[in-house]
């Protein structure tokens, strides 16, 4: 029962699709469990707490299905996607390091608690030895989590491959692949790579405009950004996650002010 008191609440779509073929290579019965869950939720016999109706499909249709999911299932949904996915950028750069395995752990132990954390990295060197198509997976996670969210899992990713002090090319080709499966904006995946850069140009990225922005356009991207990472956006994916987007949202606000010191904008 060790892994199923943190996993048995995960998405219907978690099993069924990509990710659950990953993770039922190594959960077995507990995967059977979750379908279960999912046919009982499919049915209508299962409550599990307020929910959030999402229009899945794929990006530029306008047909979709209408899926419905509780904040437990998001939260966990956005878990299960944040440790399939820090597998491929873990070993992006050929080495396992302990201190990109620790920001994964950290966020298990601070969102599921101490007795997740062992199982989480088994399930994490299980995946390692797993060949994980980036695209296939992307596309199941855009299909059933919100931009927000996702947004949100991307940051998280690059911070993993910050951890150890080293952001190598084959980390970045990881990450805008990864960004481009979860069908984020090339502009937005730019900016979350920028906030963890700090160079004369990195401020601008981070706002998503060229240094040649005019002041009211500065101004304007400021807003714009602000509205977009604004960390209510994530609120039902926890408070751990919220702690998150607000430590992002305070980086838009560094680059603002930095731009704002540089031109003398008041």
């Amino acid at each position: 029962m060790g892994k199923a008191k943190w996993i048995a609440g995960v998405l219907g779509w978690v099993a069924y699709g990509p990710i659950g073929a990953l993770l039922g290579y190594f959960f077995g019965s507990v995967i059977d469990k979750t379908m279960d869950a999912a046919r009982q939720i499919g049915s209508g016999s299962t409550n599990t707490g307020s929910r959030t109706t999402y229009t899945t499909g794929t990006a530029g249709s306008s047909q979709g299905s209408r899926t419905t999911y509780s904040t437990t299932e998001q939260r966990n949904s956005f878990f299960v996607s944040l440790l399939v996915l820090s597998a491929a950028v873990i070993r992006a750069d050929g080495k396992t390091l302990q201190s990109e395995i620790d920001v994964v752990k950290d966020f298990i132990r601070r969102n599921f608690g101490d007795y997740a954390v062992s199982e989480a990295e088994r399930i994490l060197n299980n995946l390692n030895s797993q060949q994980i198509d980036i695209y296939s997976v992307g596309t199941q996670i855009a299909n059933n989590m919100n931009y927000s969210q996702r947004l949100q899992l991307f940051h998280y990713l690059t911070q993993i491959a910050i951890a150890d002090g080293d952001f190598s090319k084959s980390e970045k080709d990881v990450l805008e692949a990864i960004g481009g499966a979860i069908r984020l904006n090339s502009s937005d995946i730019s900016s979350i790579i920028a906030m963890h850069y700090k160079d004369k140009e990195s401020a601008y990225a981070v706002l998503e405009i060229a240094r040649t922005a005019t002041n009211d356009e500065v101004k304007a991207a400021y807003r714009r950004m602000a509205m977009k990472y604004h960390p209510d956006k994530v609120a039902t994916l926890g408070p751990e996650v919220q702690k998150a987007a607000e430590e992002k949202f305070r980086k838009i606000q560094e680059a603002y002010e930095t731009i704002k010191k540089e031109r003398g904008i008041t």
